[in-house]
């Protein structure tokens, strides 16, 4: 490897890579554009081709090297660099940066024929063989020592590489594979737990274990949670999601230690996956320099931008606010799906600059070139199998010129007056087994509390119970299930301090080990909700209610009903029959300087949309004029200067009213007064 002259990179240690506002559009000097780039598919007089429409389409980054291991590495200790130096030095020379991937997401061959034991292993004892990807146990010594061998031979020979701007650890982890029951796993596990615990008397006491004749008299006793006769003990069934979660983001810090050792200059990711069940990102964030995510909404369905722009928040927030990366989009349609839609004219753009919008400093797609054979050779990529001459490249391109002209954007913030918690605790506790009615399901309640908020064009934040959320004017806490201690005395001193909660039905029920909360329901909260539920009332079937408001309007009810007793909380809400009628349904209580909504039952979309209204009421937040479920409105700033983004998903023009003057940053023109957005179009007015 040749040496490399006036590399002016400053050293990026922790403090600095977790503060930093342009970490994300490093080394492009504004917003990220490109995609992931797969040389390796393609014979070198390719590649010339590829970075001449790089040039083009005004690509400043790409991700290479993800799934290269067995490339880089044909043989044990056997290193080849040669064909990846020409690339890197072929897209550094053309003014491409790029994403350094670790490739350990697809261990080689060899590696399995070594070691079989790297193999994961389902819950019902079926080990998953090599001929796809992810197939490695997070557990196995084998593959974390192998994983680690490649990572620090790829950091040695690229650390002084101008091109390198970002290292991408492994790809999406715990996709397809989110835990592994091998004996590997089930000693990590023990071991795990003995840490934890201390004890196996503690143990035992964490996990009720008397309940069902569970007692345990040795670690050796203790199992994963394979598939059972009957329900699982829910304590041992948490502290397993905990477990394996904690594998994963074990197997990026070994990764990360040895980069920020070799290359403490540049930032670390790992692609995310939005929502993503297995593993707690808030926990695998704190650990990264730049949060990265992947998104392939379904955008036949006429809501998805409400999807995606709740996935783009959630990556703004884990980050701390941080700038993120749209680290991989879909050009026009994924693969995966039993039927895969197109992306329709424009959509691609609006939703790329919905990231933008919503606080990314950079979009990619997958992929750069589509690919001529394997699993993914009918995901097109910007450049497809016919070439460039189709409405994708025609898009791309455009998008890329403008995103060019775009770079003041880099580094700007969002700021949100609202929370939404949400904690991947709660999120496996709330839906293990046995809790009276499998309906109660958290991501469907968080989307429509989200939706109700996304169409009056209120920004918002995600937020775990324990976070500071003196920022807020209304936090918003659906199917808290479960809370520790700490996360809800945060939440009383929050309406204590002035803030406003709103609260759904099923929340503060269980402890962090999920031990029931005595002292009448939601003990921890009762005293600010100022209520106590008497008796829980799911209904059964196809059932449903209806509450009438105070202001005499009428919501149907589905899924479930809590009998509340007001004990100072006032009845904004009540039900219209059965055992409880009459009785509160919503219900809002002044606290300290605060207030608190509990809402006791689960209302059709235009009742949750009453509901967010009431709440955004009584904390004083006012909806965005020209918003709706298809005009989204979301600013960004700087401190200096504001950007308003105006994106129009819906098929007819909109005009938006506008405080004051401003410039149209795409156009050059100036406005005032208002806003004309053309269907399927976007604009995007600077004000000081």
């Amino acid at each position: 490897m040749k040496p490399w002259i006036g590399d002016n990179r400053m050293p990026l240690n922790e403090d600095a890579a977790n503060s930093s506002s342009r970490a994300a559009s490093r080394g492009v000097g504004g917003l990220v554009y490109g995609g992931d780039y797969n040389p390796e598919q393609w014979p070198e007089e390719v590649w010339l081709e590829d970075v001449r429409l790089m040039r083009e389409a005004n690509v400043n980054r790409v991700s290479i090297g993800i799934f290269s291991w067995t490339k880089i590495e044909p043989q044990p200790g056997q290193f080849d660099f040669g064909w990846l130096d020409r690339v890197v030095d072929l897209l550094h020379a053309n003014g491409v940066a790029v994403n350094l991937a670790t490739p350990t997401a697809s261990p080689p061959a060899w590696l399995v024929e070594l070691h079989p034991e790297i193999l994961p292993v389902t819950g019902h004892g079926v080990t998953l063989r090599a001929g796809s990807r992810r197939h490695y146990c997070p557990h196995a010594p084998q593959y974390r020592d192998a994983a680690k061998r490649i990572v620090r031979a790829l950091a040695v020979h690229f650390r002084d590489h101008p091109a390198l701007a970002l290292w991408h650890v492994d790809n999406e982890y715990s996709c397809h594979i989110g835990e592994c029951f091998c004996d590997q796993s089930k000693a990590a596990f023990r071991v795990w737990l003995e840490r934890r615990y201390g004890t196996l008397d503690a143990l035992n006491a964490a996990w009720a274990t008397t309940v069902w004749s569970q007692l345990y008299t040795s670690w050796q006793q203790v199992e994963p949670p394979h598939p059972l006769p009957a329900f699982g003990n829910p304590s041992h069934q948490l502290d397993w999601r905990r477990f394996s979660s904690q594998s994963w983001i074990d197997c990026f810090l070994d990764q990360k230690a040895i980069l920020r050792e070799i290359t403490p200059a540049v930032p670390v990711t790992t692609n995310f996956m939005g929502f993503h069940p297995t593993i707690d990102y808030w926990a695998l964030a704190a650990a990264e320099d730049v949060v990265s995510n992947d998104a392939y909404p379904e955008t036949s369905d006429p809501d998805w931008a409400i999807d995606a722009a709740m996935a783009s928040d959630l990556m703004r927030s884990i980050g701390e606010g941080r700038p993120w990366l749209l680290m991989e989009q879909a050009v026009a349609y994924a693969t995966w799906r039993d039927q895969n839609s197109t992306k329709r004219p424009g959509v691609m753009r609006l939703g790329s600059y919905q990231s933008i919008a919503r606080g990314a400093d950079g979009v990619m797609f997958f992929q750069w070139r589509t690919s001529q054979a394997g699993a993914e050779m009918h995901m097109i990529g910007l450049v497809s199998h016919g070439g460039i001459d189709n409405r994708q490249w025609r898009e791309a391109t455009a998008l890329g010129g403008e995103l060019a002209r775009l770079s003041e954007l880099a580094g700007s913030r969002v700021k949100a007056k609202v929370a939404i918690l949400f904690d991947w605790t709660n999120w496996w506790a709330l839906e293990t087994e046995g809790k009276l009615d499998a309906a109660i399901r958290l991501m469907p309640h968080v989307r429509e509390l989200y939706a109700a908020l996304f169409r009056i064009g209120v920004t918002v934040d995600f937020a775990q119970p324990g976070s500071n959320l003196a920022g807020y004017s209304l936090v918003v806490a659906p199917h808290l299930y479960l809370v520790d201690d700490a996360g809800a005395d945060n939440l009383c001193r929050y309406v204590e301090g002035g803030g406003t909660l709103l609260m759904s039905f099923f929340s503060g029920l269980v402890d962090d080990k999920v031990h029931i909360r005595l002292g009448g329901y939601p003990a921890p909260f009762r005293e600010i909700l100022g209520l106590r539920v008497e008796e829980f009332a799911p209904f059964a079937g196809s059932m449903t209610n209806g509450m009438r408001t105070e202001d005499g309007r009428r919501f149907e009810c589905r899924t479930w009903a809590d009998v509340v007793r007001v004990d100072g909380a006032e009845a904004l809400a009540t039900f219209e029959a059965d055992f409880y009628k009459g009785l509160p349904a919503l219900t809002r209580h002044r606290y300290g300087k605060g207030s608190a909504l509990y809402l006791a039952t689960r209302p059709d979309e235009a009742g949750v949309a009453w509901v967010v209204g009431r709440a955004c009421e009584t904390a004083g937040i006012a909806a965005s004029p020209g918003a709706s479920s298809a005009v989204e409105i979301v600013r960004r700033s700087d401190g200096v200067r504001s950007w308003m983004f105006v994106l129009n998903h819906s098929d007819e023009a909109v005009e938006v009213p506008l405080e004051g003057s401003g410039v149209e940053l795409i156009s050059g023109q100036a406005v005032e007064g208002s806003l004309r957005v053309a269907p399927v179009d976007l604009a995007i007015v600077r004000t000081q």
